[in-house]
């Protein structure tokens, strides 16, 4: 989701368990063909300015929003997208592009809960996620690490979320991407809901141990009132008053 003029996109296919917490999680039963699918779409600096009250009217009922990237980088429009998303109703939540070969895990996770990626429960505010993906730079497709080393990585990174926010964060990804680079690692799926990226009418193939998605990306061509251009386009794989559950963690 991070576009830059050198990024070839992702090549997509995904999926994506939501379980429970230990104390009070929400859980995703029903499969992709069984659940109701909520739209919602997710946005960075290059939409521009966002008429949300206009999204919010066309039947967008969530929206991801770019904060961070790396250690230094704060999307320019976070903090207006978050705000005027929430105003109008918008469920929303954060995320977070990551540079495994730059800096820890941890540090990163640090940087975007101080910066916008931090979670209330106030029934409009989702877990932040992170997107994980093919390096748009130079350092190799899986930023130089071995999968055991990223395996590792992504483990800091969801640890030390979690302990600054005491929720398990959403995870992008492609299926391909995940079972190249973690080597089909199963580890987090069972806490942490996974948000699908494949441009195609299914969603197909999941990542190794994902029995199910909660959010998928399905084009990133769409258009909606309120924005001025193509804009990546979700779904939530449930009825919003589940979306609701997810984002007050009961």
């Amino acid at each position: 989701m991070a576009r830059t003029p050198s990024l070839l996109r992702r090549t997509l296919a995904a999926g994506l368990t939501v379980l429970a917490t230990a104390a009070a999680a929400l859980v995703a039963t029903a499969g992709p063909a069984a659940a109701a699918t909520t739209p919602g779409i997710d946005v960075s600096r290059y939409q521009g300015t966002i008429n949300w009250t206009s999204v919010r009217n066309s039947g967008v009922q969530f929206a991801f929003i770019k904060a961070t990237e790396g250690t230094s980088y704060k999307d320019p429009n976070f903090n207006a997208n978050y705000v005027n998303a929430y105003n109008a109703g918008v469920i929303r939540g954060a995320y977070h592009f990551a540079r495994p070969n730059i800096s820890a895990g941890s540090t990163q996770a640090n940087y975007l809960a101080s910066n916008g990626g931090a979670w209330s429960a106030d029934s409009r505010t989702l877990p932040a996620a992170l997107d994980i993906e093919a390096n748009p730079y130079s350092g190799g497709y899986c930023y130089g690490l071995s999968t055991t080393g990223m395996r590792n990585w992504v483990q800091d990174f969801l640890n030390t979320y979690r302990s600054r926010t005491g929720r398990y964060a959403v995870i992008y990804t492609t299926t391909s991407w995940w079972n190249q680079c973690t080597g089909s690692w199963t580890g987090p799926w069972a806490n942490h809901p996974l948000w699908l990226a494949r441009w195609a009418s299914t969603p197909g193939a999941l990542p190794a141990g994902a029995s199910v998605w909660s959010f998928w990306q399905y084009t990133s061509t769409g258009a909606v009132s309120g924005i001025s251009g193509n804009v990546d386009r979700n779904y939530w794989n449930g009825d919003r008053s589940r979306l609701i559950a997810l984002a007050n963690n009961t």
